[in-house]
């Protein structure tokens, strides 16, 4: 993919969606930080369901040391990998309170320390609540990714790399979040729906369907 059809990519994807965001529903930092590491290997639809009646009293850190392991762990049991999760987040509360005075950190290394966060959710979290221009590659956006010929690689690090030299510097803040939903709602694994998608000329693979 040349520069012309990068720059034109990001161009149609903006026009459709100027603002774009996480569909995850958060009202605090930490409600953030804590849903996007509820989101491995579950989908946004189902942490918002567990989310909706424990974030009203569950906004900072020192709230999920309140509410303690066994609580929380019970609230969210239909998400997958549950236990892991319940104590990943009750480790993290505690580090929070303990070395943060509460507050999300705001580099890469103080968030990846953090249990349970990962480079990924270090990305989401420093791009939707602090503006960094960071790009989180999930499935959908490793996908969408090598499928158009955006940014190719064989790991999610690898893509990112390859889609932070790609993206035009004016696209770089809200990339991620074009891509994540370009996957999840048109580029999809098993049948893509080329016949709607919005950059079906541009993109290596909707080509042939052209």
């Amino acid at each position: 993919m040349t520069p012309a059809q990068r720059q034109q990519l990001f161009e149609r994807l903006a026009q459709a969606n100027p603002h774009p965001t996480t569909e995850l529903i958060w009202h605090t930092p930490f409600q953030l930080l804590l849903a996007v590491l509820l989101s491995a290997q579950s989908t946004d639809v189902g942490v918002n369901r567990v989310t909706a009646p424990l974030f009203p009293t569950l906004q900072t850190p020192q709230d999920l040391l309140t509410l303690g392991l066994a609580a929380f762990e019970e609230a969210i049991r239909t998400l997958g990998l549950y236990r892991t999760k319940s104590r990943h987040a009750i480790e993290m509360a505690k580090i929070l309170v303990d070395q943060h005075e509460g507050q999300v950190p705001e580099t890469q290394v103080e968030l990846e320390a953090l249990p349970g966060v990962g480079r990924k959710t270090a990305n989401v979290v420093l791009n939707t609540l602090y503006g960094h221009p960071t790009i989180a590659v999930d499935t959908h956006v490793f996908r969408v990714a090598n499928r158009t010929g955006l940014a190719r690689g064989t790991t999610p690090l690898a893509v990112e790399q390859a889609l932070l030299r790609a993206v035009p510097a004016p696209f770089l803040q809200h990339a991620h979040h074009w891509l994540i939903l370009q996957g999840r709602h048109i580029c999809l694994a098993r049948a893509p729906r080329c016949g709607i998608c919005p950059i079906q000329d541009l993109c290596d693979t909707g080509k042939i369907h052209v």
